[in-house]
């Protein structure tokens, strides 16, 4: 880390102490988002900082490295989605630990990436929630963004969706119904097919 970055990093840090909402940090812990740490600062707070810093791939990557809930969601915000490698989301994705993280990830970062939808697919299909999560997430804001899913991709949301609802985690089952309601506002037809599937 080069001595600009570093010294960037210890401001944002410095930043997150001064912006400590600790009612928000004790109300996220007790619904389970258990971070190593969290001062409970708003997004719209770390949309605002992100944009005063630009975009960053030395900073976001630093900042990833932060077991801190503020740094990980300003890296998904400052990080050039240009310069996001494969590799790179491979280790993020691994390196999930909350329902919220994924979807910062997937909302923030992953969805402007021109391989998202094949990457989405793959993690919808494993048995990691928190990789479902992200991939339905990710499918449903590239839907939003006007990403139509082909015949076989519909039915693979459909499929994977239906396995999804049946699941005990609440957030893995929000996200799952999500991406189905994005599909179903594509249009009549599409409406059509998912309320077919969620008859059945």
């Amino acid at each position: 880390m080069n001595e600009e970055t570093q010294e960037k990093l210890k401001q944002i840090k410095r930043s997150f102490r001064l912006m400590m909402n600790g009612v928000a940090s004790r109300s996220m812990r007790e619904s389970g988002l258990a971070y190593h740490l969290n001062w409970g600062v708003p997004f719209t707070d770390l949309q605002k900082m992100a944009a005063e810093y630009g975009k960053d791939y030395s900073l976001a990557v630093e900042l990833w490295k932060e077991q801190i809930r503020e740094c990980r969601i300003m890296a998904t915000l400052i990080m050039p989605p240009e310069e996001m490698t494969p590799e790179l989301v491979d280790l993020w994705v691994e390196q999930l630990d909350t329902p919220e993280m994924a979807e910062m990830l997937a909302f923030n970062l992953l969805q402007h990436l021109d391989y998202a939808p094949v990457l989405a697919f793959e993690w919808i299909a494993t048995s990691f929630p928190l990789r479902q999560i992200c991939g339905f997430q990710l499918l449903a804001r590239r839907m939003m963004r006007g990403d139509v899913p082909d015949d076989r991709g519909i039915c693979e949301i459909i499929d994977q969706a239906q396995v999804a609802l049946s699941e005990e985690s609440v957030p893995l089952r929000h996200a799952a119904y999500n991406c189905l309601m994005r599909l179903s506002q594509l249009g009549e037809d599409y409406e059509r097919v998912v309320d077919a599937a969620m008859k059945r």
